[in-house]
């Protein structure tokens, strides 16, 4: 079931899925206005429609003419979901007065990606930004509260709520981050029922109103997962998850150790400050800068493999097997999006950064694109990230698993220096072995499974003729294999499978999958 929803979820861009959840989201919302479920007196169907086209339109015109005057290329996707998100943040408006502070709302959201950023890299997430900024401005202009455009955060209504989750679970499943909404929700969640409960709410109504009137599935499942504006690293995240679950629940939880409310300055809501601080927080952990790579050259491999070797403009940090996200804006993109993320092969002490990507027939427009990349073509990426990363000891007995193209992060950590490591290689054909040599020249044994056996098997490795990678074979042929810790890479349905059937026989077993590759 779960290697069906990674499947299905990997058919789409993390923005595309965004797009679709959000939107699912505002057509449920028209339906409960429709219909009556929502407060008719707040969300007039007139209103809703009204602030959802200012918000969409200014949003993307904004990005366009940044694009143009930055001489950029726009990512119109955004722009939309920077949109979508702020029409969740204010209550639906229709005087044109109220109407013109959502468009700069949206305007000052999509400029916070080019003023409030170092090297090209965006520091804040887009919409928390917009809503902030909205609030300074109004300040500085010295307009009353009464007439000011307020964030209320209205997904955390009672009747979206069910909806709201399986959205936001769907999200945090294809972006890996569960465990950062899933901590964000909890830590906020107990701290605002701590501060309800010292009031004299009682345990289930405290809870009950931490559910519903406050933001925090939205906010975890959509705005602090964004992936440009968090760290590297699993615990990482999970330290600015902590740290935005404090700030949002500050107000509510000090009253249980204040004798007076905190003051709140002039910020009617901590949801959008909590973002910014986490933002901040995780902008000091990651790569502080965009990372600009030349392609030196690129060549073909068996197996329908091509390789990439870029020359980084900027020395590039990474671990052996974190990835790199390459944003390659291209003519007539489908709807897969202009960005993709790669397991980094080459190891960090290289000079060079190398990717792999397996290009079946038909290829999407942005493996051609790829294809089409000249040496000396500069293309960026937004950032490098992932927690699939070897024990720091290299004595400790580990067997790799990979699966196609899952050889890549493979190649980093072999590159990386010399291991008690088994590598276990799935592949269509034995004499179609991407990166054969590079595996030789690693001295590391390797259990080659392929329907068909090559022609000349190298010194140091095995075969098994087998049309997959089947756990049930591992055990007779990876020495002390219940010793080792297992790593598997691969597409979601062999790495779940894998999984599932080494269990009983390693250490341990830690997974990455290539999914919407």
């Amino acid at each position: 079931m779960i290697s069906r929803l990674d499947d299905l979820l990997g058919r789409v861009t993390m923005y595309r899925l965004v797009t679709l959840c959000l939107a699912a989201l505002v057509a449920l919302s028209f339906g409960y206005a429709c219909t009556g479920v929502l407060d008719g007196a707040v969300f007039r169907p007139g209103a809703m429609a009204g602030s959802l086209v200012v918000l969409l339109a200014a949003s993307v015109a904004s990005s366009r003419a940044l694009g143009l005057t930055l001489r950029t290329r726009p990512h119109t996707e955004s722009a939309v979901i920077t949109a979508l998100l702020l029409w969740f943040l204010y209550w639906p408006q229709s005087s044109a007065r109220m109407l013109a502070w959502l468009a700069l709302a949206a305007a000052l959201a999509n400029a916070s990606k080019y003023v409030l950023a170092i090297r090209r890299r965006h520091v804040f997430n887009p919409a928390a930004a917009g809503a902030v900024l909205t609030t300074i401005a109004a300040q500085l202009a010295g307009v009353p509260v009464s007439d000011r455009l307020l964030t209320t955060w209205w997904a955390a209504s009672e009747p979206l709520l069910p909806f709201v989750i399986v959205a936001a679970l769907l999200v945090l499943r294809r972006t890996r981050r569960i465990g950062l909404g899933v901590t964000f929700v909890l830590v906020a969640g107990a701290l605002i029922v701590i501060g309800l409960a010292s009031t004299g709410t009682g345990a289930g109504a405290a809870a009950k109103l931490a559910a519903v009137s406050y933001p925090l599935v939205f906010l975890g499942g959509f705005m602090l997962s964004e992936p440009l504006t968090l760290p590297p690293r699993r615990w990482q995240q999970l330290v600015i998850a902590v740290v935005a679950g404090f700030v949002v629940a500050w107000p509510v939880f000090s009253l249980s150790f204040l004798s007076t409310p905190p003051h709140m300055w002039i910020f009617d809501s901590t949801a959008e400050l909590a973002l910014l601080a986490a933002n901040l927080i995780a902008f000091g952990f990651g790569q502080r800068g965009g990372i600009r790579l030349e392609l030196v050259h690129k060549r073909e491999l068996p197996g329908g493999v091509w390789e990439f070797v870029f020359e980084p403009l900027r020395p590039v940090r990474f671990a052996p097997g974190q990835y790199v996200e390459l944003h390659l804006p291209h003519a007539h993109a489908d709807r897969r999006g202009v960005r993709r993320v790669f397991s980094i092969a080459s190891a960090p002490s290289d000079s060079h950064v190398c990717i792999a990507l397996r290009v079946p027939e038909p290829a999407s427009s942005y493996k051609q694109a790829m294809l089409a990349l000249e040496p000396g073509t500069v293309v960026s990426a937004t950032g490098v990230g992932g927690d699939f990363l070897l024990p720091t000891d290299p004595t400790t007995p580990v067997v790799l698993v990979a699966g196609g193209i899952g050889i890549t992060p493979f190649l980093s950590h072999l590159r990386h220096g010399p291991r008690d490591a088994v590598l276990v290689y799935g592949v269509s054909d034995g004499d179609a072995v991407a990166f054969r040599e590079e595996l030789i020249a690693t001295d590391v044994p390797v259990v080659l499974v392929s329907p068909t056996a090559p022609a000349e098997l190298p010194e140091g490795w095995s075969h098994v003729a087998a049309p997959f990678i089947r756990p049930e074979d591992l055990p007779t042929t990876v020495p002390g294999l219940r010793e080792r810790v297992a790593y598997v890479s691969g597409p979601p349905s062999m790495v779940h499978a894998v999984r599932r059937g080494l269990a009983p026989h390693v250490a341990r077993t830690r997974t990455d999958y290539f999914s919407g590759y």
